[in-house]
């Protein structure tokens, strides 16, 4: 019969393969759920560029700025159509005061039989034709304002400022070159949006699901968090018959940032 200290030997024995065996060890990458990927609206010559790749930035940051020459000038047209638009307007409005005062005259005129009704119609006719040209000459000057805030709008599109807090993670961009409309100028990765990236072997697939709990360390920055398993992939690594799984983590007060190394315990 086998002792106590065997026994125990053997229960401690079991329990540790067992533990083993609903425990995986993976290693994985943090990686940002969320990369923008800026462009400029408008095509222009770069005037100053303020990011390099790696550079962390805070929401607002202003990343770059693109030349406004061309939009000075559109603003500079705005302002003239608009003076020309008032004056058409002032212009317009003088006539036809004088032309209701012209045919209220007429009117009382005719009441005494010192005009004819003729002439009193064709004022009326006129008058009629000016106060439309009133309401024509008030829509342009109305066309002439809205143009110009589209062309004042269109500043905010020259400084290319940070969407949220961020890395940047690319840069195809250079001052003194020329930034073309919906070509990529800079990507950025979302501080936010952190998970951590790694494969799985095929063979452990049915013993993982997702909302499994994890544990999940940054090493080089000494964060150890609980995680979960957010997404398993169904798309197997051909070569290395293994599937990409996120996982959810969280550093607290510590920053984590794209490219970090991590490794992860699911079923610990």
């Amino acid at each position: 019969m086998k002792s106590l200290p065997v026994k125990l030997a053997i229960l401690c024995s079991i329990t540790s393969t067992l533990l083993n065996a609903t425990s995986l060890s993976l290693s994985g990458s943090v990686i940002s759920e969320n990369q923008k990927s800026l462009s400029s609206r408008y095509m222009g010559f770069v005037k100053s560029v303020n990011v390099n790749e790696g550079d962390v930035v805070k929401k607002g940051d202003l990343l770059y700025s693109i030349d406004s020459k061309e939009v000075d000038t559109a603003l500079t047209q705005s302002d003239l159509a608009i003076s020309q638009a008032e004056l058409s307007l002032s212009m317009v409005e003088n006539q036809y005061a004088n032309a209701k005062l012209n045919l209220e005259r007429h009117q009382r005129l005719l009441e005494k039989d010192m005009v004819s009704k003729y002439e009193v119609e064709n004022l009326e006719l006129s008058t009629t034709n000016l106060k439309a040209s009133v309401e024509i000459a008030k829509k342009q000057l109305s066309s002439a304002k809205q143009k110009r805030q589209e062309v004042q709008n269109q500043y905010q599109y020259l400084k290319i400022k940070a969407p949220n807090d961020s890395v940047v993670i690319e840069k195809h961009i250079k001052e003194g070159e020329m930034a073309l409309s919906g070509i990529t100028t800079l990507v950025l990765a979302d501080l936010s949006a952190l998970k951590v990236d790694t494969e799985i072997a095929e063979s452990y697939l049915g013993s993982v699901k997702v909302g499994d709990k994890a544990k999940v360390e940054i090493p080089s920055i000494g964060c150890v968090s609980e995680g979960k398993v957010e997404a398993i992939i169904p798309s197997s690594n051909a070569m290395a018959h293994t599937f990409r799984m996120k996982l959810s983590f969280t550093c607290k007060d510590i920053k984590a940032y794209p490219g970090m190394y991590a490794t992860v315990v699911v079923g610990e």
